[in-house]
C-alpha cells in the first residue's frame, strides 16, 4: 500500500549530500554527465542566495519535467521563486518553474520518471512503497511535487560565463 500523504524525506545515505555537493562543484567547473543529470539553482526563501541541487530531468514532448520526492527545501523555494537556472556542464538556461496540477500532465511525467530514470526511480519506491512500474508512479501524483521547466521569455541557452 503507497504512502498515501506528503512527508519529509529523509535522505537514504549520510553520503547523500556530500554526492550531491560534489556532482554541483563538478557541473560548475563545465564536467557534467551524460543523461538525466542537471543542477537547479533556485534563490533561497529565506536566505535571498541560489541554491543549487542536482536533479534527474525528464524530457516529455520536449519540454523538461522534474518530480520531487517530497516536500523538500528546492520545491518550497521554486514555489515561492517561479524560476530558476538550469544548467548542465558550461551551459546554463533560466526556466520558469510551472507546478503542475494533480491532472494527466502530471501522471504522465511520473510515468515517464519511471521509464526514463529506472536509478532515480528505486528512491521513490523505497521513499513511497510502491512497485516502480509506470502505473503506480502515477496512482502517487497526488502527494509527489510535479514541475514544468517553461524557457524563459526572451532567454535562450547559453554559455556559462565566468
Amino acid at each position: 500500500m503507497p504512502n498515501e500523504k506528503p512527508r519529509r524525506y529523509t535522505h537514504d545515505s549520510p553520503w547523500f549530500k556530500l554526492v550531491n555537493r560534489i556532482f554541483v562543484v563538478l557541473n560548475r567547473i563545465g564536467i557534467a554527465p551524460a543523461g538525466h543529470l542537471y543542477v537547479l539553482s533556485i534563490k533561497g526563501r529565506k536566505s535571498g542566495k541560489m541554491l543549487s541541487t542536482p536533479l534527474a530531468i525528464v524530457t516529455m514532448n520536449g519540454k523538461k519535467y522534474v518530480a520531487a520526492l517530497a516536500e523538500v527545501n528546492w520545491v518550497r523555494n521554486a514555489r515561492a521563486a517561479g524560476w530558476g537556472l538550469l544548467s548542465k556542464g558550461r551551459y546554463k538556461e533560466r526556466v520558469r518553474l510551472v507546478e503542475l496540477p494533480v491532472d494527466e500532465e502530471r501522471r504522465e511525467a511520473l510515468r515517464e520518471y519511471s521509464r526514463q530514470i529506472p536509478h532515480g526511480a528505486e528512491h521513490f519506491k523505497r521513499a513511497h512503497g510502491i512497485s516502480g512500474d509506470a502505473e503506480s508512479f502515477a496512482a502517487i501524483a497526488a502527494i509527489l511535487p510535479v514541475f514544468r521547466m517553461d524557457p524563459w521569455p526572451g532567454s535562450s541557452r547559453t554559455a556559462a560565463t565566468t
